[in-house]
């Protein structure tokens, strides 16, 4: 059993400084978070990064070396949050491990390591790597799906992204629309067709340079709006 509960302070000053909204950490223990209250008390979520992956028996696969580290009480979390979050109309914004989550909460599977398949290239960062100016390097070329959402919101097609992970998508889930590609054509980007409010999911750390890079100050800026205009709604609905 984990004995603490953390997140990344990027994350935090990325939701409080870009986003404009009060960042709350959410505890990954299933049975003192009820996804309902939960989403009566936030108007936008955030699923971040981490070094544990997404169990693969939730999307119907035998656990081996090769998947890495797990957390379930996350996965316990994570995976219904998002269907409650589409279901209810609640913003989200997917990083990294949160890509992955959305994913696999709607059907989707993984690859548990990329770099292993047959032209492919290592996703992670150099071994050994401390500096962060290194580390986070924009050394990945995305490709955005023409008209999609994100090539919409960036008024590009192509843009540059960090890129730090083993795992990514590997079958979409229901409802999961593609929306970049890395040049190796892992699948670097998602959005959500139909959700009710901001619903996107990327691979690379958003958090990292969220006030500078424009890429990542665009999905948490967007993040905020659709958070705020939650609020608004839920006071107007109960006044």
């Amino acid at each position: 059993m984990r004995e603490t509960q953390l997140t990344g302070r990027r994350n935090i000053d990325a939701v409080a400084a870009v986003a404009g909204c009060t960042p709350l950490m959410i505890p990954s223990l299933p049975d003192a978070v009820p996804v309902a209250d939960l989403l009566e008390a936030v108007d936008g979520i955030v699923l971040t990064g981490g070094r544990a992956n997404v169990h693969p028996r939730h999307y119907g696969e035998a656990l081996t070396d090769r998947h890495g580290e797990m957390d379930e009480g996350r996965d316990g979390v994570a995976l219904p949050l998002v269907r409650a979050c589409l279901e209810a109309g609640v913003p989200i914004l997917g990083i990294c491990k949160g890509i992955q989550e959305m994913n696999v909460a709607l059907g989707g599977t993984l690859h548990p390591e990329v770099a292993e398949l047959p032209g492919r290239h290592r996703h992670r960062m150099p071994p050994g790597c401390t500096d962060p100016a290194i580390i986070f390097e924009l050394r990945e070329r995305v490709r955005l799906r023409p008209g999609g959402v994100l090539a919409a919101m960036l008024g590009t097609e192509t843009i540059r992204t960090n890129s730090l992970h083993g795992q990514a998508i590997r079958d979409p889930g229901e409802r999961v629309v593609v929306e970049g590609w890395a040049v190796d054509e892992t699948v670097e980007a998602i959005s959500i067709a139909g959700a009710r409010s901001f619903a996107v999911g990327v691979q690379w750390h958003a958090e990292y340079d969220a006030e500078s890079d424009p890429v990542n100050r665009a999905l948490f800026s967007r993040l905020g709006d659709a958070a705020r205009a939650r609020c608004r709604d839920r006071r107007f609905a109960a006044s």
